[in-house]
């Protein structure tokens, strides 16, 4: 028997190794085993092989809302190893650059403010971005020279990881003298082989370009050799399944146990309650009038099943997407 559709979302900790298209399948392969028939999936952002974390996976009308979830900022920790860059800026390429130069730990703690806000930025050459319609990653891998336009993007904040759950910030860094005394002027400084930082990040910022940037502001080069998303939306690092876990719902594991409901996805947004002829109105897709409320974008629900995104203007509402849910819709 097949089992009724799920709606909403599965936070994935998709492990490294792994692509974003594989995750994917990987959670329509577990579905299929567990008796759900075929489930329209996707996903909420892209993750290179190399990195990894959280991959929120959109199930059934939750999908309506993938695009959004494109959109959304994204929190990063990453390391960049000083002394060599590559020509992927991660793990995966070859050296193309070296450096004898070590930043102080200073300098870098200092650099993040540099890199805090709206910043000019050149996507790597080995990205998915097109260039006279082909991928840039395609191009570079045949050889040929990609020049890549710099673009805006938005850096909300950039910090040093230290402590926490993680690895300290200290512990990435090597001296040749000991750790210094802070107090005293006349301390050698502690030169950094690699550092540990967290980013809050706008669409479209490229980590590794991040990394290379701040590289070449500290005086040296660097790649990436760690990468994790922590945090993807309102969707965090907590909330994320292991790949052990989701095999275990293919094998009779409670999918509801790890499902967010679809208004999940929709943190920030407030929830404006219908009555039944204007939920029935709504998800015939016609516009709502003398709605008392204030301008923006709303959830309409009718008792706690999502009915659309509307966006009110003026006291009137109208459908920005609509969501085929039924009362008893999970």
């Amino acid at each position: 028997m097949t089992l009724p559709h799920p709606h909403g979302w599965l936070i994935f900790d998709k492990p490294r190794g792994l692509g974003s298209t594989q995750a994917v399948a990987a959670v329509k392969r577990v579905l299929r085993k567990a008796g759900y028939g075929k489930v329209k999936i996707g996903h909420g952002g892209t993750l290179d092989p190399l990195a990894e974390g959280v991959l929120p996976i959109a199930l059934g009308e939750a999908t309506k809302l993938a695009g959004r979830m494109l959109d959304a900022s994204k929190t990063y920790a990453f390391t960049i190893r000083f002394g060599e860059e590559t020509d992927t800026l991660d793990l995966e390429g070859e050296v193309i650059a070296t450096s004898d130069h070590r930043p102080p730990l200073a300098a870098v703690a200092a650099i993040c403010q540099h890199f805090t806000g709206e910043i000019e930025q050149v996507p790597p050459a080995y990205s998915a971005i097109k260039v006279d319609g082909r991928r840039a990653y395609d191009l570079a891998r045949a050889g040929e020279e990609v020049e890549l336009k710099s673009r805006k993007v938005t850096i909300h904040s950039l910090e040093p990881l230290v402590g926490g759950e993680r690895e300290p910030l200290s512990s990435s860094f090597s001296t040749t003298t000991g750790r210094p005394d802070p107090l005293d002027p006349a301390a050698p400084l502690e030169l950094a082989d690699s550092v540990t930082l967290v980013a809050n990040v706008s669409k479209g910022t490229y980590i590794r370009s991040l990394a290379r940037d701040i590289a070449y502001a500290l005086g040296t080069v660097g790649h990436v050799t760690y990468l994790r998303r922590i945090k993807a939306g309102p969707f965090t690092e907590r909330q994320a399944i292991s790949l052990d876990i989701l095999e275990e719902i293919g094998n009779g594991a409670r999918l509801e146990d790890h499902l967010l409901p679809l208004e999940a996805g929709l943190d920030g947004i407030p929830a404006l309650t219908l009555d039944p002829e204007s939920a029935q109105a709504a998800r015939q897709g016609r516009v709502l009038s003398g709605m008392p409320h204030p301008d923006g974008l709303v959830l309409a629900m009718a008792g706690n099943v999502p009915v659309a995104l509307m966006e009110l203007s003026g006291g009137t509402a109208k459908v920005v997407r609509g969501f085929n849910l039924t009362d008893t819709a999970e």
